[in-house]
């Protein structure tokens, strides 16, 4: 079976499980599936009730991961993530304590719900795949990713994510609420109080690293290598003051961005059967890559822009790189 046939058997494969309990949200299933399959972690957003938590934690049991939920309060220490130095008295020593961080999925359940030093702890965590506890450096599981949720409309006493955390997901995805049908299909398969949807492993964490090779294998061509780059760097052009005396955006996107633009749309073009990457499929993920990345200025937050219609201007202005690649173009 070649990588082809194998993205798309292994992507059908996880989401028919994780779709024993969760109705609807496709583009969300599909998303989290890159974000397993890349390591990246996942920002999620929306109302409460959406089953944000619910989805989080199936993904986990349909791929065999290890799962740790961490609920963020105000109260809650750095210690409580990623562990701390326990005193043995029959011993007569300290030896570490690891924390809940240690898993192959960590869900930070309302994330901007604690202060920013307990945020901080997972910097380290998210980024070297490792934690210090007591001076010494413990290596965390692989696959190793987290995937936070927070609540948009309860903003007193939350801790907003400093730029510098935020830029550390490779998603930002925004549930809604579901269709009316979806709805019914919910009140069918979870109104019954004596059974629940039952979720077995079909895939392991063995497998996902082997997936991950190839996927190093889809050929990228310079066209959407440059394409990649004229997508992010523009974000950071339209930061200026323009003719018009509109500031669209407060700053832009970092090399961070364009990592995660390439590493996404080539894990999605593996997912859909194709053996190279073409600009569809950056496309379609760039929106949920850089809309948490970039800054709205006080000028479109006035004219009543989102974060969303911005870079909605720039997938439509910004023209596909030609043969010519020295130089990109703009319509």
């Amino acid at each position: 079976m070649n990588c082809m046939t194998r993205g798309q058997e292994w992507a059908e494969r996880v989401s028919s499980e994780i779709k024993k309990a969760v109705i609807g949200q496709e583009v969300i299933i599909e998303r989290l599936l890159i974000g397993l399959l890349t390591g990246g972690h996942i920002l999620i957003e929306g109302m409460p009730g959406l089953a944000k938590t619910l989805l989080v934690k199936t993904i986990a049991k349909a791929v065999g991961l290890k799962f740790e939920r961490i609920q963020f309060t105000p109260d809650l220490l750095p210690s409580d993530v990623v562990g701390t130095m326990i005193f043995q008295p029959k011993e007569g020593r300290f030896s570490p304590h690891l924390g809940p961080i240690f898993a192959n999925l960590v869900l930070a359940d309302e994330i901007n719900r604690a202060p920013a030093k307990v945020q901080s702890a997972l910097l380290e965590a998210m980024q070297e795949k490792q934690v210090t506890i007591g001076g010494t450096s413990h290596r965390l599981p692989d696959p190793f990713l987290v995937m936070a949720t927070q609540n948009p409309i309860e903003q007193e006493g939350t801790y907003p994510l400093p730029e510098a955390q935020s830029d550390r997901f490779l998603f930002k995805l925004i549930i809604n609420y579901p269709s009316e049908e979806e709805e019914r299909k919910m009140l069918r398969l979870w109104g019954k109080l004596t059974e629940e949807p039952q979720i077995s492993p079909v895939s392991s964490p063995e497998e996902i690293q082997e997936l991950r090779k190839e996927i190093d294998k889809i050929f990228v061509s310079p066209i959407a290598e440059y394409y990649i780059l004229a997508l992010v760097r523009e974000t950071r052009e339209i930061v200026g003051i323009h003719a018009d005396g509109i500031q669209k955006l407060s700053y832009g996107a970092s090399p961070r961005a364009s990592l995660a633009l390439f590493q996404a749309s080539r894990a999605l073009a593996w997912i859909r059967g194709s053996d190279f990457l073409s600009p569809q499929f950056i496309q379609e993920v760039y929106i949920d890559c850089l809309r948490h990345r970039v800054g709205l200025s006080y000028e479109s937050e006035a004219e009543g822009k989102t974060v969303e219609n911005i870079l909605e201007e720039i997938l439509k202005n910004t023209s596909i790189p030609t043969e010519n690649v020295g130089e990109i173009s703009r319509s």
